[in-house]
């Protein structure tokens, strides 16, 4: 299925985090423009992706000196099915 729920229900606990994918739902950025919408150090914007990439949730490229971040709806998708499943409720 998909890593595990542990890890992603880990990621998506945080308020910081959770703010993170809200933000990348308008499209990819740089971990500098990520960064210019908190008030907490590079270090911990950092921590917070790392934690978000781990658990699958959003995906790195790199271009050029530049690493750009972007959802990856996939998990989401699988754990949303997973929750109708759970409930009962059919897929159309």
């Amino acid at each position: 299925m998909f890593l595990s729920f542990a890890e992603t229900f880990k990621a998506l606990s945080d308020p910081a985090r959770r703010e993170i994918l809200e933000l990348l739902k308008k499209g990819r950025m740089s971990a500098g423009e990520i960064a210019g919408h908190f008030d907490m150090t590079h270090a911990t914007i950092s921590y917070h992706l790392k934690i978000l990439k781990n658990a699958d949730l959003i995906r790195e490229t790199r271009e050029k000196n530049f690493i750009f971040y972007e959802l990856n709806l996939t998990v989401l998708e699988e754990i949303m099915v997973w929750i109708s499943d759970l409930k009962g409720e059919k897929e159309s």
